[in-house]
């Protein structure tokens, strides 16, 4: 299966739990039917990207990074790479370079939350598609050359310090883990 292919079927079976996700989806399986090379940066229309917030639910924090282009606050991710080969692997791989944790675990479910906003042109629009991983005990970040910062907050300090993106991820994040699922 193609990552093209495995993002489809994410997509098809994801479950956005309120109207404004199911219109994303909806948005997303569209583009990907417009567009063969929806999953790729080169691609004008905007394209797919996969995304990770890292958690650590025992101290009850996040870490995020400080994104060296956009100077915010975010959770690690980026573009798809001919190497990844599903939309989790891509997300897990982002994670990992961006955090410098090795061991990263998704939690289970699939995506956590869709997100689309606009960037620079020539692309246009990111379609993120947004997952969760914890860190497993001890872990020790290290910044890399896409951040200017990483660190680790509190889940009541993420409002003032991230955007609202990232605090809904945070919300659907800790809704997933109080549940289970």
């Amino acid at each position: 299966m193609s990552l093209y292919d495995d993002a489809v079927s994410v997509l098809e079976g994801y479950d956005g739990r309120d109207a404004q996700q199911a219109g994303l989806r909806l948005t997303y399986l569209e583009h990907l039917t417009g567009h063969s090379d929806g999953m790729w940066k080169a691609c004008g229309a905007g394209h797919l990207t996969a995304s990770a917030l890292v958690v650590d639910p025992e101290r009850g924090r996040v870490l995020l990074t400080l994104h060296r282009k956009l100077r915010m606050w975010l959770q690690m991710g980026g573009h798809c790479e001919p190497q990844d080969t599903t939309l989790a692997a891509a997300a897990l791989r982002e994670a990992a370079e961006e955090s410098g944790i090795a061991g990263l675990s998704l939690l289970p479910g699939g995506p956590v939350r869709l997100d689309r906003h606009p960037i620079p042109a020539p692309c246009n629009w990111h379609l993120d598609v947004q997952y969760a991983a914890t860190a497993s005990a001890g872990a020790v970040e290290q910044i890399s050359d896409e951040s200017l910062d990483l660190r680790w907050f509190p889940y009541d300090e993420v409002a003032g310090v991230a955007d609202a993106s990232v605090v809904r991820l945070l919300e659907s994040t800790r809704a997933r883990l109080a549940h289970g699922l």
